[in-house]
Formats: structure tokens, C-alpha cells, sequence
């Protein structure tokens, strides 16, 4: 089992039109990159699967659990755009209040604290106030946030912004090393961030999926005279352009 919307309609403002219409979506294994141009619904579809908004109509499961228990919430962890600081807090008292809001005790979000920041790459950094980490690993102590409470759903908005080169390789790193045991829904704008790890790429366009499916078959797509290293970016182009019939061969 794993998250499913099914039939669901949400927007924002009563006259204006639903950002998502009778959505249905079901999250493969592994990790999973979302595509689309800005106002694509992304980051609605993301809410949803966060439980952060709950949609007018249709449901969201996740393993069977309705999205508004607290069973789901455990299960499923947001990681949003901006990953605010606290300027009393040091990365690992940051991932330990999230354990403890998650629903952990006291004392196993501190003891598990640590590990999480472990499998992030950030123990040196463990007794660093938050305020003073760059921006890259602000936003892995939010991965670590999602992995102290043991969730099994990773749901990350725009991860990457504003990382160098580096910073994202790192990143696309760890979330690799989670997928055996934690599936990823990772929204981006940015076509570079679909590494050759990515299991699936699903495609929105207009509240929309207009493509979903194994990254080989997403970057079949892509015209036979795209330049080296451009693949990903000639595929999405195509997709959105209503593009080619995808080839498979060689």
C-alpha cells in the first residue's frame, strides 16, 4: 500500500477555480520527482499528501490511514519550501522538539536525535545553532526532522533551492540512501535536479498529470538530437508541449 488521492478537488478562495479537479494519484516505491511550471498544483498536491490542507471532496490514504489521523501524520513528513530556524535551538534539540510534536517522548526524540542527523550527514554540526547553518544543511535537518519519528513517506517542496552544484549531489545523495525503506515525493522546478537515481518522474501541468511513469520512460521523450547532458530538460519540454511518442529503443 502506499499514498493515494483519489477523485480530489481543492483550491483556494471559493470563487476562484480549484487548483486540483478530481485528482487521483497513487505514489510509486522509491523516489518520485514531480515536475511542473509554477502554478501546477505541486505544492497543492504535496499539502494534500501532508495533511496540512484536506481537500473539498475526494480522500488521502496513506497504508490505509485517512489523512487526517494522527496515525498518518506520524507516518508522513513535510518538508516545505523554508525550513525556519530557531536561534535557541541546535540541530539536534530542532529534531528532537519535531519528534516530540510528532508525538514521540521526551526522551527517545533526544536519544534518536543524533541518528537522524547521522544518516543527513550533519553530526558535526549537531550542537550548531540552527541560525547559523547554511541554507543547505538547514534543509537536511529538516530530512532529519522527517526521519527522527520514523516516517515512511518523505514529502520534500523544492528541496534544492538555492543549493550549489555540490550541495545538491550531497542531497540527491541521502535521499537515495533513504528510498529502501522511505518512500520520496520531491517537487522541483528545476529539470537538473532529476539525478539518474530517480525511480519515477510525474509530470503536472494545469492541475493535471500529464505524464507519470519510470524515469527511462520519462526520458524517452526526449528527441534523438537533444544535446548531451540536456535530456531531461528536451523530455519535460516535449511533455508539456503535447511532445513525441516516447522511444524506448537503444
Amino acid at each position: 500500500m502506499t499514498l493515494e488521492l483519489v477523485s480530489c478537488t481543492h483550491g483556494y478562495g471559493r470563487r476562484r477555480p480549484p487548483v486540483l479537479k478530481d485528482f487521483s494519484y497513487r505514489l510509486p516505491d522509491g523516489l518520485t520527482v514531480l515536475l511542473g511550471p509554477n502554478g501546477a498544483g505541486k505544492s497543492t498536491l504535496l499539502k494534500l499528501a501532508a495533511s496540512v490542507t484536506r481537500p473539498r471532496r475526494g480522500t488521502v490514504t496513506f497504508d490505509g490511514l485517512d489523512a487526517g489521523s494522527t496515525q498518518y501524520r506520524q507516518a508522513v513528513a513535510w518538508m516545505p519550501q523554508n525550513i525556519i530556524p530557531m536561534r535557541s535551538l541546535t540541530a539536534r534539540e530542532y529534531v528532537a522538539y519535531v519528534g516530540w510534536l510528532k508525538g514521540m517522548n521526551r526522551r527517545d526524540a533526544w536519544e534518536q536525535a543524533p541518528q537522524a542527523l547521522a544518516r543527513v550527514e550533519l553530526s558535526s554540526q549537531a550542537d550548531t545553532k540552527t541560525n547559523r547553518l547554511s541554507g543547505g544543511q538547514l534543509r537536511r535537518v529538516g530530512v532529519a526532522c522527517a526521519l527522527v519519528h520514523g516516517a515512511r513517506l518523505l514529502l520534500l517542496d523544492e528541496p534544492t533551492a538555492g543549493m550549489d552544484p555540490r550541495q545538491r549531489r550531497v542531497f540527491r545523495d541521502i535521499l537515495t540512501e533513504l528510498t529502501p525503506t522511505v518512500r520520496v515525493l520531491m517537487s522541483t522546478h528545476d529539470v537538473a535536479d532529476l539525478a539518474e537515481e530517480a525511480d519515477q518522474v510525474t509530470v503536472l501541468y494545469d492541475g493535471r498529470i500529464v505524464h507519470t511513469g519510470e524515469t527511462r520512460a520519462f526520458l524517452a521523450h526526449a528527441p534523438r538530437d537533444a544535446a548531451p547532458g540536456r535530456a531531461a530538460e528536451a523530455a519535460y519540454t516535449a511533455i508539456l508541449e503535447g511532445g513525441l511518442v516516447p522511444r524506448l529503443d537503444g
